[in-house]
């Protein structure tokens, strides 16, 4: 089984002194099944059909703006993960004879280095089923593991979902003092 392989990335991160979080298959609440594993750069094309694929509304609160398709810097920069500094999971339904991304979590540290900003999304069809929280549980542990002291989430106030995943999972939210229409999420580790 895939959870069990290891590819050059996995020897990439051990090489730069970070313990490698490994593949895994994980089991939703309908009972769909999604491969968790790091993202990489051949993760592009995968990468830019899940950005397609998420429903206006869904690409809106990712990206804090609405864009219809990503440029190719935009993919490229997505995918460059260092594992290090930054760093990303991706869900692939099993269900899938292709490498479909369902689910992304993320995270880049800020300018204090004890501090992250993050993102999580899952396809719209796909929500509702524990994804999100798996994606995320993944995205804390190499945070903590990296010896990050502080997730951060700036969100919508209208994003519900993201809002009950963030209660769900002990983050802190208070309203964004800039904006009124967004709110910060933070959580300590």
């Amino acid at each position: 089984m895939i959870a069990s392989n290891t590819s050059p990335d996995t020897q990439a991160v051990n090489e730069a002194g970070g313990r490698f979080l490994p593949y895994t298959v994980e089991t939703l609440s309908d009972q769909r099944k999604v491969l968790i594993r790091p993202m990489n750069p051949g993760d592009a094309d995968a990468e830019r059909e899940f950005i397609t694929a998420l429903s206006p509304q869904s690409r809106r609160y990712r990206f804090q703006e609405q864009i219809r398709e990503p440029s190719q810097e935009m993919i490229a920069k997505l995918v460059d993960v260092d594992h290090i500094n930054d760093e990303a999971f991706v869900a692939l339904s099993e269900d899938s004879a292709d490498t479909r991304i369902v689910g992304v979590s993320r995270y880049a540290v800020c300018t204090d280095p004890l501090q992250c900003e993050i993102a999580v999304t899952v396809l719209d069809d796909w929500q509702g089923h524990g994804l999100g929280t798996l994606l995320m549980h993944r995205l804390i542990d190499a945070a903590r593991e990296r010896g990050i002291k502080r997730m951060v989430s700036l969100d919508f106030a209208e994003n519900r979902e993201m809002a009950h995943l963030a209660h769900h999972l002990g983050f802190v939210t208070e309203s964004d003092p800039d904006d009124r229409a967004q709110v910060v999420h933070t959580l300590m580790l």
